[in-house]
Order: structure tokens, then sequence, then C-alpha cells
């Protein structure tokens, strides 16, 4: 099976060869959990479901290119070391991957990991059930719909990853070890996982006190919270947009152009355009679609015309917090 998938996907450009089977992958897994999610009736698993997509998708990328190195030498190459490519081995001794591709599919991996139990967590101690899906829950099409939006959200996220770990392993022992652009990246996503930890943590609590009656607030204003309406999903457009930078640092690079086949001006938009994909999406997701005007217009219906609610909503920032 693995030989006929790696012949199906043997495409001329090795951005196909990994982004064709990993979206594949992404809505073959979905469509695994959807199925015995609408026999059920039950979201309880749609979250984490989400995370494992992440989880196997960034790591089927990382192997993908590999998988092909060793078919087509006939497995005379030896397998991948991470402490070998972390030492800047050669690939003849294991050092398949360069620290920007282990850094970012690590990245992602750590936050899909930590969000997606967040969420399950949050999803069980609510029995199951969350508002989202109360019109669909029963409707076996719209629910499916629902999984294969989630396949689709994993793919545009992972984009700039998967294009990272597309690229040959010779492509990187051209580049310079730091770049400007690749540390600002890796700086962005730490600053971005650390604001929407602190969060999730904070509102959490606030949650767990309220349910033990410590306080009769009815929405959080305090800590982070009071510096911005949606803090959590602040630090989520910030840390895709860190992923994106320290991706495009590579892709729009002479060396990466020329691992992907691509030239000229087009060539380094096309690869902005890619990288971008996944916080501009983010973005568009979370401000548009489902994140904050989900959560306003909940908050809106039911203190819109409290004095203290409209006294928070007027004087803090609805996404980029405040700094003093």
């Amino acid at each position: 099976m693995l030989s006929a998938l790696l012949r199906a996907t043997n495409f001329q450009s090795p951005l196909l060869r990994t982004l064709v089977p990993t979206v594949g992958a992404a809505f073959a897994i979905q469509g695994a959990f959807a199925i015995p999610s609408i026999i059920a009736q039950s979201e309880r698993f749609y979250d984490l479901s989400g995370s494992l997509t992440y989880l196997s998708c960034t790591a089927l990328s990382l192997a993908l290119p590999v998988l092909r190195a060793r078919a087509a030498t006939a497995s005379t190459l030896p397998w991948p070391s991470i402490t070998a490519s972390l030492l800047g081995k050669p690939l003849a001794q294991g050092g398949w991957w360069d620290w920007r591709q282990l850094a970012l599919s690590a990245a992602v991996s750590v936050w899909a990991t930590r969000l997606g139990t967040h969420l399950f967590s949050r999803i069980t101690s609510d029995n199951g059930t969350d508002s989202r899906f109360d019109k669909i829950r029963t409707s076996p099409p719209s629910f499916l719909v629902a999984f294969f939006a989630q396949a689709t959200w994993v793919s545009l996220n992972l984009l700039p990853i998967i294009a990272l770990n597309a690229l040959p392993p010779n492509t990187f022992a051209k580049l310079p070890l730091l770049t400007p652009f690749s540390v600002l990246g890796v700086a962005l996503w730490i600053s971005g996982f650390a604001l929407e930890v602190a969060a999730d943590a904070q509102k959490s609590k606030w949650v767990a006190e309220k349910k033990a009656k410590k306080h009769s607030e009815d929405f959080l204003t305090r800590g982070l919270w009071g510096k911005s309406r949606h803090p959590n999903y602040a630090g989520e457009i910030a840390l895709w947009s860190g992923v994106a930078i320290a991706a495009a640092s590579v892709l729009a690079s002479g060396v990466g152009q020329a691992a992907l086949g691509w030239t000229g001006v087009g060539g380094r938009l096309g690869a902005c355009l890619l990288a971008g994909a996944s916080p501009a999406f983010t973005t568009f997701l979370l401000t548009k679609v489902s994140g904050i005007p989900l959560s306003e217009k909940k908050y809106d219906g039911k203190y819109g015309k409290r004095k203290d609610y409209q006294e928070w909503k007027k004087n803090t920032p609805m996404l980029i917090p405040k700094i003093w």
C-alpha cells in the first residue's frame, strides 16, 4: 500500500509529492472520526480528532520525503535521526532534517496536543456537548460537513509546514544556520503560544471558581481578559503568524525557490502566499466566522443591556491586548 501511495503521488513537484497525500490523509482521518460521531450523534471527539489530524499530518509531511528517498535508493540510506539532524550530520549519517523543519513541526505538535486536551477536558466537563453543534448533530450531512471543514482548517493551517518539510534534505545545507526572519518567527510563535495558554488557564480557573461559588461574576474581566476581550485568539493568530514567517524565510529564499522549481518575483510572492495562508485563514476564521462573532453574539444577548458589560466592552480592545 505504501509503495502504491508513493507511486500514485510521485509528482514532478516536490511540494505536490508531499502536499497531496498529506491533505488526503487529513480528509481520510476526519472521515473516519465522522462516521461513529454521526451514528452516535455526539461531538465529544470532534476537537480531539482535529488535534490528532494535526499530529498525524505533520508527522506524515516529515516522513514522506524520507520514504521516497529510501524507496528510490533501495533502502541503502539510513533512517533519520533527530539528534543527527540537529547536529548537522550528512544524510548518510541520518541527518535528514533541518532544525527549522523540526522546530516548526514540534511547535505545531505541542500546540495541537495542548489545545486538543484542553478542549476535550472542557467538553467532558460539559457532559460531552458543545452548543456549536446543537443544530447539526442530528443532521448527518451537516455533521459530515463540519468534519470536512475541520480537515480543510488543518490543511490550510499546515500549508507552511507541509511546504517546508517537502523540500529535499540537501536544500538546507546551502542556508545559514540562523536568519533574522527564522528567529523572529520562532520568537513570535513562543509569545503567541504563551499568551494563548495563559488566557485559557485564566478562563479555566475563573470557570472553576464560579462553579465552586467563589465569585458570582457573569463574565471574565480580570487578568489578560481585562487587556483584551479575546486574548486567547490573539495568541492563536500570533503563533500561526510566527510559523508563517519562519517558513517563508526558507521558502522565499533563493535556495528555497530553486528547490521548489519557482523563479522570479512571482515565485517569491507565491512562497509568501503559501506560508501566509495559515495566519490569514486563522484570522478570518476567528474574527469573521466561528470565534469572536459567536462569542460576542452570545454575550451581547445575555449581558448587552448591563452597564458593567457595556463599559468593559467599550474600554477593552476586541483582540490586540493593551500593553499598559
